[in-house]
Order: structure tokens, then C-alpha cells, then sequence
């Protein structure tokens, strides 16, 4: 385990997950490849969920089941079915009675409300689910929650990733050892509110629902809506957090905070790195504003730019590309108060081009894109407005030729 912020450590040993919580992950057929395409997140009584999801108006029809169930439940969720292989969206009533049969199916084998079971759907857009295939594994599917399976869960949601993506830490509280656990996928059409991503978070501190909301939204707005790969929103978009067990004291809520944030930050980052044929994960840094958010809009508004990212693939420090995109994000600035720095090199400062080596800065960011993955391959962008104390981050990657070849071909 290595140590973190706020003693907060990252476990790397074994298959944990937070008390009480079980996963799965199997391949039920649904996908040609025959990898794992069904997973199942099973919570303990008295557990208490949040969900954030996609913000387009074309929505999967198990988004909006799902944001009526937690509703209506004030939270009290216990089970989450999702696949891989069909996205199950823009499919009609089709879709909405796959998504009926699979859960009242699932909570009959777990022995819960139908109410209480919620279904994500990843993959093409499109494509009813294999419903037949689907049902007839999920017997399958509840045996293995005994093997309790937090990698095997992991792998079962992914489509186009490269990467698995999964975090998991703990830390003591009181004597007592507390576990945040985060999985997710997601790799093209990205661009939150949300992305075409999925995430879950499990922890094992008791929090009430009014709170968890509170903290599942902040971590949100920190992370999975700070990313871009391609300025795509998408239809099954969703993230879901759900706590049990033991309540944890208010005075420390935000030490619980600080865990949510470093797991739904890692896994964000490892979506925006993970970015269809990319090679570098780009990060932003927007300090000296007058309003968090307004840092993170223009911080998200770098990252999202197709030309700030091809430059960044060709490793061009057309510092242009990046003011423009700053320029472009609807929050006023001063262009002479601005400073600029591309890794540690920079640009310009209080708005005046400074002396640099473009080669230097070029070799830079070519040292990112071979540097080992998620360790040295970050190109680093910062912007400082020297107008207020508010920072914001935000989360890209490089736009490639293999994006274009991906995605030109997903279907075919």
C-alpha cells in the first residue's frame, strides 16, 4: 500500500472491498468477444444511494428508472445489475421491459424489492440487450457474488477500455478502518455532464442521505464532470455512490469527503488518460480566479478544444491553441494579468510573451507520451489569472489519428 493525502491509503493487495459490499463479473454472451460483460454490485440492509446521470435529452430509458427509483426510495438501494455489449438506448418500450424483466429477475434470485435494484447499460446505442442470454446467466451471476469478486466486476463493465479502472483505500477513523472502493469505465465519448462513462463507489461508512448527497455531488464536480476525450455526451451516463454500515461521527464527513474525491479523481483521471487512442493524460490547472467553477469551466474548456489536443498529439506548443480555448469558455478574464506555463516552462507572463525554447517545450511534452502510463505521462498546463484565490483541475488527452480510425469503424 502506498500512503496518500489526508492518511488516506491506496490498497493494491488482493481482492477486498468495503464491509458487507459483494461483486461479481461473468460473461453471460453478450458481447462476440466472450469477455465479461455482466457484473452485479450487491450492498448490505439499510444501505443509502446517490446517483448523478447523463444531462442529453436523449437518454436510455434505464436512466430514467434508475433516477425514479432512488427517488422515490430516498436512496434505500441494495443492488446494481450492469451490461456490457448493448447500451439499451433509443430502444423504445423494448428497452424499458428489459430493463423491468432483468431486475425483478435479479431481486427475486437475492431475495429483494425489485425497487431496490437499479441497471446500468453500456455499448452501442441502439442495440436492445440480449435478454434471453442475459436472464439465463443470472443465476450464475449470483453465485459468483460468494467469490466476491471486486476485478472480475471491474472487467465485466468495460467496452472500448484499454484499462481496468479501479480504486480502492482505506484508513482509520476512530480505531476504526474505513474502505472507499471506485470502479468505472469509460474511454470515447466523453465529455461530462457526464460522459459515456460509468462509475460506482462503495463505502463503508454509514452517512445520511441528505449528506451523501451533498458529498457525492461535490466529488462529482471535482472529477468525472472535469474530464473531456472528445466533447461527447453521452445516453447511459451515470455514476453511483452508495454507503453502509456503521454511522460515522459529522466530524468527520469530511475526511469521508476527501476519500470520495481521491477515488472519483483517480478514476477520472484514468478515464480521460484511457481516451481512445490517446497517449498522454492532460491536466489543467486554472488558478487565481474569482470562483472555483469559473477555473474549472476554463480549465474543461483547454482540455475539451480538438486543437489544443492535436497539438498536444503532435507535440506543438502552439501556446495560442490554449489562450484561445480560455478565451472561448464564457468566463471574462484579463489577458494582462495572465500567466502561462506549459510543465515548467513559461510562456507568457501578465499577458507578455516571455523568452522560451519551443524545443524544449516540444521535447517536453514527447518525453509525456512515451512516459509509463499514469505515472510519467502527464503533460501539465497551467493558467493563472492572478485575479482571485479560486483553482480549479481538469483532465484531457491527445486526439490521434487512431481516434478517427476507432471510431470510424465502432459498428462495423
Amino acid at each position: 500500500m502506498s500512503q496518500f493525502d489526508n492518511n488516506w491509503s491506496f490498497i493494491n493487495e488482493g481482492d477486498l472491498t468495503p464491509e458487507g459490499f459483494s461483486f461479481a463479473g461473468i460473461s453471460a454472451g453478450l458481447k462476440n468477444s466472450n469477455k465479461k460483460d455482466l457484473a452485479l454490485i450487491l450492498a448490505p440492509e439499510g444501505s443509502i444511494c446517490s446517483g448523478k446521470f447523463t444531462q442529453s435529452i436523449v437518454r436510455a430509458s434505464c436512466v430514467d428508472i434508475c433516477a425514479e427509483r432512488i427517488k422515490r426510495s430516498a436512496g434505500l438501494v441494495r443492488a446494481i445489475l450492469i451490461n456490457s455489449g448493448q447500451a439499451n438506448a433509443c430502444t423504445g418500450d423494448l428497452g424499458t421491459q428489459h430493463f423491468l424483466i432483468a431486475t425483478e429477475k435479479i431481486s427475486e434470485l437475492l431475495g429483494i424489492k425489485k425497487e431496490e435494484v437499479l441497471m446500468c447499460s453500456t455499448g452501442v446505442i441502439g442495440v436492445p440487450i440480449e435478454i434471453d442470454k442475459l436472464v439465463k446467466n443470472l443465476p450464475k451471476l449470483v453465485r459468483e457474488l460468494k467469490v466476491n469478486s471486486f476485478q472480475n466486476a471491474a472487467e465485466a463493465i468495460l467496452t472500448t477500455d484499454l484499462t481496468l479502472k479501479k480504486v480502492f483505500i482505506e484508513r482509520i477513523i476512530e480505531g476504526r478502518k474505513i474502505r472507499i472502493a471506485g470502479l468505472a469505465k469509460g474511454s470515447g465519448m466523453i465529455y461530462p455532464n457526464m460522459a459515456t462513462m460509468l462509475a460506482f463507489l462503495t463505502c463503508d461508512a454509514g452517512v445520511e442521505k441528505k449528506e451523501w448527497d451533498k458529498m457525492i455531488s461535490i466529488a462529482m464536480k471535482q472529477s468525472f464532470n472535469a474530464i473531456s476525450v472528445d466533447g461527447e455526451t453521452s445516453t447511459n451516463d451515470s455514476f453511483i455512490g452508495i454507503n453502509a454500515g456503521k454511522k460515522i461521527k459529522k466530524e468527520f464527513l469530511s475526511i469521508i469527503q476527501s476519500g470520495i474525491n481521491i477515488v472519483c479523481q483517480n478514476l477520472a483521471k484514468n478515464i480521460a488518460r484511457d481516451g481512445e487512442g490517446a497517449n498522454c493524460l492532460l491536466e489543467v490547472l486554472v488558478q487565481g480566479a474569482t470562483h472555483n467553477d469559473d477555473a474549472i469551466v476554463i480549465a474543461k474548456s483547454i482540455c475539451n478544444s480538438a486543437l489544443v489536443k492535436t497539438a498536444i498529439h503532435g507535440c506543438d506548443p502552439n501556446w495560442g491553441r490554449i489562450i484561445s480555448a480560455a478565451g472561448n469558455s464564457g468566463i471574462k478574464f484579463k489577458l494582462d494579468k495572465v500567466d502561462l506555463f506549459i510543465g515548467d516552462y513559461q510562456i507568457l507572463g501578465k499577458g507578455k510573451l516571455k523568452e522560451y525554447n519551443p524545443q524544449k517545450v516540444s521535447d517536453y511534452i514527447q518525453s509525456k507520451m512515451n512516459g509509463k502510463y499514469l505515472r510519467e505521462d502527464t503533460v501539465r498546463i497551467e493558467l493563472n489569472l492572478n485575479s482571485g484565490k479560486a483553482k480549479g483541475l481538469a483532465w484531457g488527452c491527445d486526439l490521434s489519428k487512431q481516434y478517427v480510425a476507432i471510431n470510424s469503424e465502432y459498428t462495423t
